[in-house]
C-alpha cells in the first residue's frame, strides 16, 4: 500500500502553501489520474490520509524552518479547538460548535471526491499536534464544552469531536473500502496524552469500524522529549495491539528489511509504515523482497533490473507475482 501524504480538507487545513488539499470537485481529475497511472502499472493499493493542520498551519515548508506565512504572501488565520498557539505561530481561531459540525461536513465531501478519484484505502490523520489531536491531547483541549476536557483528564469530551469525524467519514466512504486513523500513541510529556489513552481511543473507533490504526507519536508541544532510535515507536504499537483486535501499523526509524521483519515476528505490530526511509529509497519494497526471498509484483519495464534475471528465470517469477 502506497499512502500518499496528508491531504487537506479545506484550505485553512494545510500545513504550508505547498499541501496537497481534496476540497474541491476540480481537485478530483488529477488525482484521478495518478491513480490510474498507479492501478495500470503496479498492483500496490493506493491510500490517501485526509488531514487538517489545526494550529500548526500556515506556516512555510520544512525545509523552510517552518516559519510563519504572512497573510500578505498567502497566509491564513490558523484554526483549533482552543485559544493556546503552537508555540512560535499566530494564535488561531477558536471554532465553535457550528465551524466544527461543518467541518466534518467537509471531511465527509473530502471522503467522496477521494471514493471518487480512485483511492482505495482512506486514513485520517489525527496525530502530530494537527487538529484532531489538538482535542485529543489534554495540552492543547481547554475547551469547557462537551468537547473539551483539558487537564481533567476528561478523555470521553476530549475523543468526542475526533470520533465524531471518524464516524462521519466511516459513513460517506464505501463500506467495502478500508478506513484506517493514523494517531499519537504519546505526547512525550508529562500530563499529556498517554499510550493507556490511545488504548481507549482507539478500542472506540474499532467499534465504530475503523480497519487499522497506525502508530506514531508526539507534535503537541516542542518540549516533548523522544528517545529517538531505529524502531522507537515499536513498544507504543505492541500495547496498542495487545489491546485491540484489528491490524496496528507502526513507523519510526525502521529502515532495514530484517528490523521491519523482526517487528512483525515479534508481534509488536501487522503492518510497517515507512516514510523518510521510502522517500530516500524509492525501490525500498522491492529490495526487502529481494532480500527476504518473497516474491513481489513490478512492471514489465523494470525487467532487466530485477535479481531474479541473474538466474534466468525472470519470466517465470514475473508471472507469479502478477498473479
Amino acid at each position: 500500500m502506497v499512502v500518499m501524504e496528508a491531504t487537506a480538507v479545506e484550505p485553512r487545513g494545510r500545513i504550508s502553501l505547498a499541501c496537497p488539499g481534496l476540497w474541491s470537485d476540480d481537485q478530483v481529475p488529477g488525482f484521478r489520474a495518478i491513480n490510474d497511472f498507479c492501478h495500470e502499472h503496479g498492483t500496490a493499493r493506493i491510500a490517501i490520509q485526509l488531514a487538517h493542520s489545526g494550529r500548526k498551519g500556515s506556516v512555510r515548508a520544512p525545509w523552510q524552518k517552518h516559519e510563519p506565512i504572512p497573510e500578505s504572501d498567502g497566509g491564513w488565520t490558523p484554526v483549533s479547538g482552543s485559544a493556546a498557539a503552537f508555540p512560535g505561530r499566530p494564535a488561531p481561531h477558536v471554532l465553535s460548535v457550528d465551524e466544527l459540525r461543518a467541518l466534518i461536513v467537509q471531511y465527509q465531501d473530502s471522503a467522496r471526491r477521494a471514493h471518487a478519484s480512485g483511492f482505495d484505502v482512506l486514513e485520517l490523520h489525527a496525530a502530530h499536534g494537527y487538529l484532531l489531536h489538538n482535542f485529543l491531547s489534554p495540552l492543547a483541549n481547554d475547551r469547557s464544552d462537551g468537547y473539551g476536557g483539558g487537564m481533567e483528564r476528561d478523555i470521553e469530551g476530549r475523543m468526542r469531536y475526533p470520533l465524531e469525524v471518524f464516524r462521519a467519514v466511516r459513513d460517506a466512504w464505501p463500506a467495502s473500502k478500508p478506513l484506517g486513523v493514523r494517531i499519537s500513541a504519546t505526547d512525550w510529556i508529562d500530563g499529556g496524552w498517554t499510550v493507556d489513552d490511545a488504548v481507549v481511543f482507539s478500542q472506540r473507533l474499532q467499534a465504530l469500524g475503523c480497519a487499522y490504526i497506525s502508530v506514531s507519536s508526539g507534535g503537541t508541544l516542542p518540549e516533548q522529549s523522544i528517545p529517538v532510535g531505529p524502531g522507537y515507536q515499536v513498544p507504543l504499537a505492541r500495547i496498542i495491539r495487545e489491546r485491540v483486535e484489528i491490524p496496528i501499523m507502526v513507523a519510526g526509524i525502521i529502515s532495514e528489511a530484517a528490523h521491519a521483519e523482526a517487528v512483525l515476528q515479534d508481534n509488536c505490530a501487522d503492518l510497517i509504515a515507512m516514510g523518510r526511509g521510502m522517500a530516500y529509497n524509492p525501490r525500498w519494497a522491492w529490495h526487502a523482497a529481494a532480500e527476504l526471498g518473497e516474491p513481489v509484483f513490478f512492471p514489465p519495464q523494470y525487467a532487466r533490473s530485477h535479481p531474479s534475471m541473474r538466474f534466468g528465470d525472470f519470466y517465470k517469477v514475473y508471472q507469479e507475482t502478477k498473479q
